[in-house]
């Protein structure tokens, strides 16, 4: 056969071919890439077992993904093609969360997590098993619980650049959701992030022996049912630094924004600074919170914070 008639031959074949799968051979196409590899997987569960003990990038391609995944070994990172534009959303494994991370380590860069609820009222974007995690640059909105860690670890949950919108709840068998509820985990650190419109509970809970809150706001003008702003039942040490505290009117609790060792003070909180921060409540309401709020004793450093009318410096407890 003549070679310009082969080329014609293959010309027409590779036409017929559908474009979708042809455009699906590419790894850049793939839904759920590992980076160091460049292989593309069908789900989300099957690029995370793919790095197994080893340690990986899972690339998340822009779109709204129906996908859940459990990390059981080694350390994953997550992470958006595009931050902001891969949504996990609608599917919890486990009837956990989006995310359910135990392996030995995980970070997540850029993702979406949305309309997570499970029957225990304690649906997550992330749930926190064992291991340390950072987070930046993700946004976890309309979901019972954004970030929920287990109880028990000496590790670390650094939370950066990030934003918790609707989220909370205290209507379910669990017990009450938050926007972050943090179990005895070591040390946590919430830093250039947003809380806002929580629908119930906490916006900040922490159980952790150390905690550092800085550079965030916790808008609470459009939240309803909505109890303290930072949590800190258990006492613990650390800095709440240079953040932006609004009050709303539709509160649970508004006796306090910050509350510190009131489920009891298995922490010492002497050292524990509370500086440079600016709150208030919304226009127009009137009432008398207290900024701080205190069931330890302990030495606490209060220093420069610029509190709105009717707002109290500290209550004793």
């Amino acid at each position: 056969m003549p070679r310009w008639l082969l080329a014609a031959v293959a010309a027409v074949a590779i036409s017929a071919i559908p474009l979708a799968a042809v455009l699906a051979q590419g790894p850049s196409t793939a839904s759920f890439t590992v980076a160091e590899t460049g292989r593309g997987y069908a789900s989300l569960q099957a690029a995370v077992d793919a790095i197994g003990s080893g340690e990986g990038t899972v690339v998340i391609a822009s779109g709204n993904w129906r996908e859940c995944a459990v990390q059981r070994e080694g350390v994953v990172h997550f992470r958006a093609a595009q931050p902001g534009s891969a949504l996990l959303g609608g599917m919890a494994c486990e009837d956990k969360a989006a995310l359910v991370l135990r392996g030995r380590g995980a970070s997540v860069d850029g993702i979406v997590f949305a309309d997570l609820a499970v029957e225990d009222g304690n649906g997550a974007g992330i749930r926190l098993e064992k291991g340390p995690l950072r987070v930046s640059q993700s946004w976890f909105r309309d979901s019972q619980q954004g970030i929920l860690t287990t109880n028990g670890e000496n590790s670390e949950l650094v939370v950066d650049k990030s934003t918790f919108t609707r989220l909370g709840t205290c209507e379910y068998s669990g017990g009450c959701a938050h926007s972050i509820y943090a179990g005895d985990y070591g040390r946590v650190v919430v830093t250039r992030s947003r809380f806002e419109q929580g629908t119930g509970g906490h916006y900040l809970k922490s159980r952790a022996a150390h905690n550092v809150v800085e550079d965030s706001s916790f808008d609470d003008a459009n939240g309803r049912g909505t109890n303290y702003l930072i949590d800190l039942p258990n006492g613990g040490t650390g800095s709440i630094r240079g953040n932006w505290f609004v009050q709303g009117r539709d509160k649970e609790n508004w006796s306090t924004m910050i509350a510190i060792g009131a489920e009891g003070a298995n922490y010492s909180s002497d050292g524990l600074v509370i500086a440079d921060n600016e709150a208030r409540l919304v226009p127009g309401l009137s009432r008398s919170p207290a900024f701080v709020a205190d069931w330890t004793g302990d030495a606490l450093v209060m220093q420069n914070n610029m509190l709105g009318p009717g707002i109290r410096r500290l209550e004793l407890r």
